[in-house]
This record gives structure tokens, C-alpha cells and sequence, in this order.
């Protein structure tokens, strides 16, 4: 019995489709708002999830884009169904990666068809696709010394300057030591950081693949030495070497993941969730081992309200409620969580 998951504030609209699925032979799974269909969804992978669009705290974008963060929800045809009967929420919608889009009031057929074609094509894409050949982390990192090997180091003190947005893209970078951020400007000046970088990762490759200026700035927050590789040798080695291009590919859809998850952030969580996450992520960059729940960063209230995309006074008042509750202490200009997986679930 295939199953169906069905996403619908309108308790009507909900339990009349629920009805017309289990008569037509479906094991149908309901949920009333998109953040318990999200959870629903990864409990019970159902074989299509119809979703409502117009839904209070998690919309149906909301719902389409976290389901497709998780390998076991990516793949499950998603069908919207909704009021929203403009062309551009259509196209929005595909361009988002919904596979059909049924304008309420719809009729039973219209429905069953929908998702019978849906439940066909998945089945006709269980096939033999061609190997791709991907390389374990020792493997990479021997083709990258190559490009390591071709770079030169430079120093920078903290708070200095690497790139600014406008810039146009020399190098890429490597940091050997230290910590880095890249972060854009609000229009009257505040800042939101937009990743933190530390030992052995690269950055600036982005706008240097797009052949653009850097759309954002880096600078270091801590003393670092970065290795800087020239884009002519960058470009001359990726040709060469499939495999670091393979690499590269990689670190662009994570960084486009990362991204994508931060302006959910922005947009759903509350101010207490989005310092909590921000102390988080940066937890997850300091932190040795990655086994430890405990970690001491430091990071000055402006770069953490950054992180957050809020205002200092905020993180203020945040930071101190958070000291109360004794998930974290300060000492000085250090933050002293004393556990990550607690600052994780905090709720909204």
C-alpha cells in the first residue's frame, strides 16, 4: 500500500482528501502545519507528500526546502495544493523543485491522476545510472597539496582586510592558520556574517567559478596566515584534475546549503533561536573535539549579533538570559558554553 502524506491547515480540505485517498487504496498520514509534516515526512517517508502552501510558521516553501535537505525525503514527489493560483507562485514553485502544482478547488480526479503519474515516474526512475568515482577525504587531500604547493602564504592581523565586495577575484584561499568570516552589509551599515572559516578550509572560490567580483567581504578575526592561490593556476589545475573539480563542487553545494539554511533561520526562527544557533555554528568552528557538548569561543558582541543578523543589545540580552538558564558563563571576552547539544534545542 503506497503512502500519502498530506500537509493542510483547512481541517475541510484535509479530512475530505484524506477520504478520497483511503477510498482509493492509500495509507494516508495528516498533518495541520508544516513543521509537524516535516517531522511526519522523516518518520514515516511516505511515497508522496501534498502540501498546502499558505500554512502559519513553516509555509509550504518552507516545508519543500527542509524535506530536501534529508537523503531518505529529497527524492519524494511533492505536489502543492493551494488557493495561490498566480503564475509567478507556480513558477516558484517548480523553480523550488515541486514536481506538480493542483489550484484549489480541484476535483477527485484531477488528484488521483496527479498522483498516480507522480508515483510512475518514480518508479520508472529506478535504473542503472552511470558510476560517478568520488574520493575519500586521504585522497583528497594529496590532489589538493597540489594547489597548496602552488600558492604563496601571506599573514593578516586581526580585523584586517582580505577582500571586499566589488573586488575583483585574484586568488582563491586556504586558510593554514586562524580563523576568517565573510559577511555582507545591510543597507544602513549593520553587518550579517555569512560563514566562518578556520584551518584547511578554502574560500573566495565562488565569485572566482562564477567569473563575478566577490558579492560579499572577508576578514580576519583572529591573526592568520592564508595561502593564496593564483586563478590561472587554479583554473590550469581543476582542467587537469577532474577530481579537485569534483571537490570543488562539493564545498559550492554545501556552501549553497549552508546559505539556504541561514536565511530560513532568519526568516522563521525567533531572536532567541537565531543567537542560540549562531553560538552554535560557532561552537562547531572552535571546538577540538568534536566529541565534547562543552567549548570556549571567543567572539565580540558585534560579531555575534552579525552572526545572528540582530542587534547587539539583543544579543546583550539574550546572552544573559541564556547565563541564567546556566547553558553558558562569560569570562572577560570569552563565551564558555557548557553545552552545545542544550543551546541546539533551545525552542523557539
Amino acid at each position: 500500500m503506497k503512502r500519502i502524506l498530506i500537509i493542510e491547515d483547512n481541517n475541510d480540505i484535509r479530512e475530505s482528501t484524506t477520504e478520497i485517498l483511503e477510498l482509493a487504496g492509500y495509507e494516508v498520514y495528516e498533518a495541520t502545519d508544516g513543521k509537524s509534516g516535516v517531522d511526519l515526512a522523516l518518520k514515516h517517508v511516505p511515497d508522496v507528500i501534498l502540501c498546502d502552501i499558505m500554512m502559519p510558521n513553516l509555509d509550504g516553501y518552507g516545508v519543500l526546502f527542509l524535506l530536501g535537505k534529508h537523503p531518505e525525503t529529497v527524492n519524494i514527489p511533492f505536489i502543492f495544493l493551494t488557493a495561490k493560483a498566480e503564475r509567478a507562485d507556480m513558477r516558484k514553485a517548480m523553480e523550488m523543485g515541486a514536481d506538480d502544482y493542483l489550484t484549489k478547488p480541484f476535483d477527485d480526479i484531477e488528484l488521483l491522476n496527479a498522483i498516480e503519474t507522480r508515483l510512475k515516474k518514480k518508479a520508472s526512475n529506478h535504473q542503472d545510472h552511470t558510476k560517478v568515482t568520488y574520493i575519500n577525504e586521504a585522497e583528497q587531500k594529496n590532489l589538493l597539496n597540489g594547489l597548496h604547493l602552488s600558492g604563496r602564504n601571506r599573514t593578516y592581523k586581526k580585523k584586517q582586510s582580505i577582500y571586499q565586495e566589488g573586488d575583483q577575484p585574484l586568488y582563491i584561499y586556504q586558510i593554514l592558520k586562524g580563523k576568517v568570516r565573510s559577511y555582507l552589509f545591510y543597507q544602513d551599515g549593520r553587518e550579517l556574517s555569512t560563514n566562518i572559516y578556520t584551518m584547511g578550509d578554502y574560500f573566495g572560490y565562488e565569485a572566482l567559478l562564477a567569473r563575478e567580483k566577490y558579492s560579499d567581504n572577508a576578514q580576519a578575526i583572529e591573526d592568520s596566515e592564508l595561502c593564496l592561490i593564483n586563478k590561472d593556476t587554479f583554473f590550469e589545475i581543476l582542467y587537469q584534475n577532474p577530481l579537485i573539480a569534483q571537490k570543488f563542487i562539493h564545498l559550492l553545494s554545501d556552501n549553497i546549503r549552508e546559505k539556504e539554511e541561514q536565511l530560513l533561520r532568519l526568516a522563521y526562527h525567533s531572536v532567541r533561536k537565531k543567537v542560540a544557533d549562531a553560538l552554535v555554528i560557532l561552537a562547531e568552528k572552535f571546538i577540538v573535539d568534536p566529541n565534547e557538548d562543552q567549548c570556549t569561543i571567543r567572539v565580540s558582541r558585534e560579531d555575534l549579533a552579525a552572526m545572528a543578523g540582530t542587534a547587539n543589545e539583543t544579543v546583550s540580552r539574550m546572552l544573559a538570559d541564556f547565563k541564567d538558564e546556566k547553558l553558558l558563563s562569560k569570562e572577560g571576552n570569552a563565551i564558555i558554553i557548557h553545552s552545545i547539544e542544550r543551546l541546539r534545542n533551545v525552542k523557539q
